[in-house]
């Protein structure tokens, strides 16, 4: 996950340390506040910041207000930018700027669709490797969800929550896949922003605990329908089609 910002101004600090300052430190300092660093920095806030729900859809991302931040030139805020929208996660305006997605209900569709199918046939193969020392691991990562949904932690049950996903992936030894999962539920997050989605946190971590539960038993047909149906009621609890009241019934 990303450093916070205020790590991030602290690194700045340290590349113009005081002479107390080992060499080595403030050689890792400069090396880290490479462009390509930054770039990649700013991406990472700017995605978690939507995964947790802190950027609404069609906020605009002022690039002089985001160079200001992370101390760095336009340019490298810009470069952040094109990728953000390479990762359809930020729209590019001419003449108007960046601004957080606004997905359309066939690109929802579409996003938990792929989501399906890939995460149905990791659940399937994952039961065929998965070790007891994973399964642990998943359950720490059930308890700190569970945590997080009690303290009503809104940006950390959320991430948790979607986490969870990257995590079996990664469990899976494939980390194209994580990547690939990774960026599909940064889209899901903002989908879910954008169509108010009415699904529970306590019922996401219930189904989680359950496709678990069914991990450990190495059940995989259990698996995958556990984690189609997860994926099929997030979908089905989004307002994909809100009423719009008949005109004359409403101005009579």
């Amino acid at each position: 996950m990303p450093r916070s910002r205020t790590h991030l101004q602290v690194i700045g600090n340290e590349a113009t340390a005081t002479p107390s300052a080992t060499p080595s430190r403030r050689a890792r300092a400069a090396a880290d506040a490479t462009p390509a660093n930054m770039t990649e920095r700013i991406v990472e806030s700017i995605t978690t910041a939507i995964v947790e729900r802190r950027l609404m859809p069609g906020t605009k991302l002022a690039e002089q207000k985001i160079a200001d931040i992370f101390q760095v030139s336009r340019t490298i805020v810009r470069q952040a930018l094109n990728q953000l929208s390479r990762d359809h996660l930020v729209v590019l305006e001419q003449a108007r700027g960046a601004f957080v997605a606004m997905p359309s209900v066939d690109e929802a569709r579409q996003v938990f669709q792929v989501r399906a199918m890939l995460e149905t046939a990791l659940i399937r193969h994952l039961c065929t490797c998965i070790t007891d020392a994973q399964v642990v691991q998943l359950r720490e990562h059930l308890r700190a969800e569970r945590e997080a949904v009690k303290r009503t932690d809104v940006p950390g049950r959320t991430h948790l929550l979607a986490d969870f996903h990257v995590v079996l992936a990664r469990m899976s030894g494939n980390e194209v896949l994580a990547q690939v999962l990774a960026d599909l539920l940064s889209r899901s997050s903002l989908i879910s922003l954008m169509y108010q989605s009415s699904h529970s946190a306590e019922h996401s971590q219930d189904e989680h605990v359950q496709i678990v539960d069914a991990l450990e038993q190495r059940d995989a047909r259990a698996a995958a329908r556990l984690m189609e149906r997860h994926i099929h009621s997030v979908e089905s609890n989004l307002h994909f089609d809100p009423r719009t009241p008949d005109l004359a019934s409403v101005l009579r």
